[in-house]
């Protein structure tokens, strides 16, 4: 059963009905194209929805799909309401988190005797189990990530600032394969490692700091995410301590990373463990979130999660410690769920490195 087979049959969708995408990822996933545009999906017809500059990619990449450009002058929505009016559909499902209200109006006002029904969150659901090719391109993604940071440990030194260390790693991920990057590069040393989420800049590192590389390749359309945080020159006795108490809370998570594991209670084990250390209200952050055509899907592992994990979702377990004038430090695995424990796609060492 195709992919889009699959939707289908998940919505029950009868002969009247059709499904209109918009969103990029959700494009790529059921159609494979990498252009702009949409897909107009019924009960017995499928077509991809582009212009001129997209139409010969989307004949290459859309195998099953019909692919219709639209003409001068002409709109996607105006393009849209033809097929279905074709097709006979009178009910269009939708993605609301995937298109703008003034983008809707106009799409409305194209299709006025077509009803439009929400979309719930039935097509991101498909994508959280990966099938065996989606694995095997995050896989390589990830491998190409910690070939990356093992060649990148001979190349810190002393001055180099923040910015050209990221610039370095990307460089680096795209001279060994990636096709893209898998979000924006996140490095921070010294005092900036208290930043979760820290943009590299001019700071320039220096002997005793700590340094957070948080970055990823994107191969085949699928991402990977790594976090590895280093020394350079000797660090302090209180860093030593939060790394091992980040390093031990990370592989006391990761090892209840099975199928039917319960996300809020994975997330417990890092933030019970952590807060025990004395750093209660220094982890503030999810413990992780799945990843694939996107950095961050869903299911996550959170004090808020609710859901329970099944075999073949990709996680991410990165807790961390942030002390806010001292610094930081995160630990980040990319795993695969199996029924009973996961398998660590990330291999670079998570012990104390020294550079």
């Amino acid at each position: 059963m195709t992919r889009t087979e699959r939707l289908k049959a998940t919505l029950g969708l009868e002969k009247r009905e059709a499904v209109v995408v918009y969103k990029p990822a959700n494009l790529f996933y059921l159609t494979g194209f990498t252009g702009e545009g949409l897909a107009l999906l019924g009960a017995e017809h499928q077509a991809v929805l582009t212009d001129f500059r997209y139409t010969e990619q989307a004949q290459r990449q859309c195998e099953g799909f019909e692919i219709a450009s639209v003409e001068k002058g002409q709109t996607h929505e105006e393009l849209t309401a033809l097929l279905c009016g074709r097709w006979q559909v009178d009910t269009l499902y939708y993605e609301d988190d995937g298109i703008t209200v003034r983008t809707f109006h106009a799409a409305q006002k194209a299709t006025e005797n077509i009803s439009w029904k929400v979309l719930s969150s039935e097509i991101e659901t498909l994508r959280q189990v990966k099938d065996a090719g989606e694995i095997t391109q995050i896989e390589k993604a990830c491998r190409i990530t910690g070939d990356t940071f093992e060649r990148a440990l001979s190349q810190i030194r002393e001055g180099m600032t923040e910015k050209e260390l990221a610039v370095w790693l990307e460089f680096d991920m795209l001279s060994h394969g990636a096709d893209g990057l898998a979000f924006s590069t996140i490095v921070a040393a010294g005092q900036n490692g208290s930043l979760p989420h820290a943009v590299p800049g001019e700071y320039r590192i220096r002997s005793g700091n700590m340094i957070t590389m948080d970055f990823g390749a994107k191969v085949g359309g699928y991402c990977a995410d790594m976090t590895r945080t280093v020394a350079f020159g000797q660090p302090t006795a209180e860093m030593k301590r939060m790394y091992e108490t980040v390093r031990i809370a990370q592989q006391k998570s990761q090892d209840a990373v099975r199928a039917s594991g319960d996300c809020r209670a994975i997330d417990a084990i890092a933030r019970n463990y952590i807060d025990a250390q004395g750093y209660a209200g220094r982890f503030g952050h999810g413990l992780g979130h799945s990843l694939g055509i996107e950095i961050h899907e869903s299911p996550r592992l959170s004090a808020t999660a609710s859901a329970t994990l099944v075999e073949n979702q990709l996680m991410t377990v990165e807790p961390g410690v942030y002390l806010p004038g001292v610094g930081g430090v995160r630990i980040e695995n990319t795993v695969v769920v199996q029924s009973d424990d996961c398998r660590v796609l990330t291999l670079p060492t998570r012990e104390l490195l020294i550079v």
